[in-house]
């Protein structure tokens, strides 16, 4: 069991953006087939708590005025009323949703690092659809890495063209320690927005390491 503790204490789970109004056919912004990755969504989530790993959970979390939000959206760098503050289509669905979570909302400028290591599931909101951009991202993405140092990180949840991309784009930019993080997507629990294009391939050029959620534990173990 030692040894295991210390194989996975460099092990990041990261659940993009897994929220009703992404997830479900009436959603504000719904992703197309989003319903068919839940059972490996739940698998993930699962694992995820029989192991132990931490979980970063990011979420957006919108209001009135958002630069990314427009009645004329172009669904690239704009995008209709969706996620807004305090709304069910904000919330995690059922497969994902974090338990006795430590929430860090874009809107406070303060984090209590005792409360991210003793918290498993952490929830970063944000107002972008880039959870490391500085001025609309989250402003304690930056301060949540270098405190839980992970080595690793296993990706998954919506839309893989857009929030996902960027997260993974995000994570291989960004290094611990002066090391590269392993970055692994969950392929079958990630899934797409139509007319924008799939990124896995420039991924797993980057070095990106693509994994089904049932072979998830082989890595863990």
């Amino acid at each position: 069991m030692a040894g295991l503790e210390e194989k996975l204490a460099g092990t990041l789970f990261w659940n993009v953006d897994t929220a009703g109004d992404f997830m479900r056919k009436d959603g504000r912004l719904y992703v197309p087939g989003a319903e068919e990755i839940e059972p490996a969504l739940e698998r993930v989530t699962k694992t995820a708590e029989d192991y132990d790993v931490p979980v970063i959970n990011q979420a957006d979390s919108h209001q009135k005025g958002s630069g990314e939000l427009s009645d004329n959206p172009d669904f690239v760098k704009t995008f209709p009323d969706h996620c807004m503050y305090g709304t069910s289509g904000a919330e995690f669905v059922p497969a994902t949703k974090p338990r006795d979570a430590y929430v860090l909302d874009w809107r406070d400028r303060t984090l209590d690092e005792k409360m991210v290591l003793s918290h498993r599931n952490i929830v970063l909101t944000k107002d972008h659809v880039d959870v490391f951009n500085r001025e609309h991202g989250s402003p304690h993405v930056e301060r949540v890495l270098e405190i839980l140092k992970p080595e690793r990180v296993f990706v998954y949840g919506v839309a893989t063209n857009v929030c996902v991309d960027f997260a993974v784009g995000g994570l291989l930019d960004r290094k611990i320690g002066g090391r590269p993080i392993e970055v692994y997507v969950v392929r079958d629990a990630i899934k797409g927005l139509p007319g924008i294009p799939d990124p896995t391939d420039a991924w797993v050029a980057r070095g990106v390491r693509m994994i089904d959620s049932t072979a998830l534990e082989q890595y863990l173990r």
